[in-house]
């Protein structure tokens, strides 16, 4: 995967919704951060970006989908589902996607707690 998929400066995949996903990105502002905001449900990342995201996360996409989410049971996912499968079913439902996520080069961080995110940055 191509490092440069997501971009040199820190991108937040965000949800204005979710109150996780606003402390974060409350707690990068607050600490002057430079940050680029995707509203990921605008702007669903493609099956590729899941990919590329679920490789800085360190794991697989089993690790970075709402397993509780209506979304995921109406898609037939389970633990047993493939990550093809996830990438395709997190692509076309992004609601499906853990949140808040921070991207800093090839790392990430899933916002859970909100205060996690800054490991990433302090490296």
């Amino acid at each position: 995967m191509s490092q440069d998929l997501f971009g040199k400066t820190p991108l937040l995949l965000h949800n204005p919704r979710c109150s996780k996903s606003r402390q974060t990105k409350e707690l990068l502002e607050e600490r002057g951060t430079a940050f680029e905001v995707r509203l990921y449900l605008e702007k669903p990342l493609d099956a590729n970006e899941l990919r590329a995201l679920a490789d800085r996360l360190g794991g697989s996409l089993h690790g970075c989908i709402r397993k509780k989410e209506a979304a995921y049971s109406e898609a037939g996912l389970s633990e047993t589902s493939s990550e093809e499968e996830l990438a395709r079913a997190m692509a076309s439902a992004p609601i499906l996607m853990e949140r808040p996520v921070l991207i800093v080069g090839d790392r990430a961080a899933i916002g859970r707690p909100p205060e996690s995110v800054f490991e990433l940055l302090s490296s």
